[in-house]
């Protein structure tokens, strides 16, 4: 053990989105900051996750437009993709970005220490590898270790045929056949991009449709553009057994005779929480049993001075989630004085074309909740700016509470859908209404006019339709 320790105000295990941010913002705050963190900073997310997948799936949405160019006018003839050079790209963004964070930690003073951590006593971190093994202590301690891929009982992943986001991304060709389980964001995101660059994909997904938590309408409208892409979508399907034989992969089916057969298998079930191996039973720090650890509404657990957030607690596990909490969590140690986090507040984004976002409840929760709602829809067929650009597929969706207009939610399927969805983000934080949206001038033509239009029809006052 080595003789040298040091004392902090606030260590921080694990630099993932969650983690560098409240690392950075604790010392905005004036606190001694310490990162533990024994792989890339920006953790899965910028290294394996929400960054280098948005990089290959622009790739893809360049060469589905440019298949489309006459449209516009522009001859394109033998349009060609250089797959290997797209996941360069991406791994070169990721790498770029990763440097931006480690810039970010020096410029903010935040101790960056190399290695894996784990709790030795609720104040005191043993971080192991790196520099060699050798300990810190600190007056508060977050958890932000983050989350790792869930697989079925029992199956392990090859990296050549049985994959998971990770593997998928540094594929060096596109697969020729490929099988995704689970039609959850990522599923849906890889589905996309394979099948834009030819590959057979079909998608399976144990639950009555894709995107499970999204609104019922929006998510049966993206089923439809799916298959009309060439995607075979099974929902409605669980799996029985994956095998692989040869060079092969075989997936039976329950209760079903057909057998499932393709070169790769995509493992996109879900994440489950990185919260073991972190001496969190020794100390007495409460996990349920699903691994996830149980923290109150300053995202302290059990143990006084030791905070978890992000993908390690029971919490949406999406990167501005994990970043919002890491604020949070750090503010209240300050004592800042700021209002605790609204999930239901909290958008919803999925990278495929066309682009699914939403905010707040869907049209199926708000009846289950016992609302009286009016509903308002408008057709990006019917907005001049989506003719313009080409990008006519999809709809704008309002769930309004029907005595005084509150706007319960916003659902977007459609071009840019994941950049219009932060107008909803305002609505939603300010409880506005239809009323107000409709005195909001919204600039034409812009596709985010198709929201002002929405909430006109949920009105009974629609004019473009």
């Amino acid at each position: 053990m080595a003789e040298t320790k040091q004392h902090f105000h606030l260590a921080v295990i694990g630099g993932g989105p969650g983690g560098y941010v409240a690392a950075i913002r604790g010392a905005q705050l004036g606190m001694e900051v310490a990162l533990v963190e024994k792989a890339e900073v920006g953790g899965v997310c910028l290294n394996w996750g929400c960054i280098p997948s948005k990089a290959l799936l622009r790739s893809a949405e360049l060469f589905s437009l440019f298949r489309r160019s006459a449209e516009f006018g522009i001859i394109c003839d033998q349009v060609q993709i250089d797959y290997a050079r797209a996941v360069e790209r991406s791994r070169r963004i990721a790498r770029r970005l990763e440097r931006g964070v480690e810039y970010l930690l020096r410029k903010n003073r935040v101790t960056l220490l190399r290695g894996t951590g784990y709790l030795s006593q609720p104040h005191r971190i043993t971080i192991s590898g790196g520099e060699g093994e050798r300990e810190i202590t600190a007056d508060r301690i977050i958890l932000a270790t983050g989350s790792r891929p869930m697989l079925f009982p029992g199956m392990s992943v090859d990296g050549k045929q049985i994959l998971t986001s990770s593997e998928a991304l540094v594929l060096p060709e596109v697969p020729k056949s490929i099988i995704i389980i689970g039609g959850g964001a990522v599923g849906v995101e890889f589905a996309y991009l394979f099948a834009t660059f030819g590959a057979q994909v079909t998608l399976v997904e144990m639950l009555p449709h894709l995107l499970p938590f999204e609104d019922a309408e929006i998510a049966s409208a993206l089923e439809a553009s799916f298959r009309k892409q060439g995607i075979q979508v099974r929902t409605r399907t669980r799996v029985q057994e994956v095998q692989t034989v040869g060079e092969r992969v075989r997936v039976s089916l329950e209760g079903q005779e057909e057998v499932l057969e393709a070169d790769k298998l995509l493992m996109a079930i879900g994440r489950t929480p990185n919260s073991a191996q972190l001496g969190l039973e020794e100390i007495g720090v409460e996990v349920d049993g699903r691994g996830f650890i149980t923290v109150n509404e300053r995202f302290e657990t059990t143990v006084p001075g030791i905070y978890a957030i992000g993908d390690v607690i029971n919490t949406p596990l999406l990167a501005h989630v994990a970043m919002a909490e890491g604020v949070a969590a750090v503010e209240g140690m300050a004592g800042v004085e700021r209002g605790p986090i609204d999930y239901r507040k909290i958008p919803s984004c999925t990278y495929c074309q066309p682009q699914v976002a939403s905010i707040g409840l869907s049209e199926e929760k708000a009846r289950e909740e016992g609302y009286e709602i009016k509903v308002g829809k408008f057709p990006f067929q019917a907005s001049g700016k989506a003719l313009a650009v080409g990008e006519t597929e999809g709809f704008v969706k309002v769930v309004v509470e029907a005595k005084y207009g509150e706007i319960l939610g916003l659902h977007i399927l459609g071009a840019e859908a994941t950049e219009m969805i932060a107008e909803g983000g305002a609505l939603s934080t300010l409880e506005a209404t239809t009323a107000e949206v409709l005195m909001t001038v919204h600039a034409h033509p812009t596709l985010s006019e198709a929201i002002l239009e929405a909430s006109l029809s949920a009105e009974g006052q629609a004019i473009h339709l």
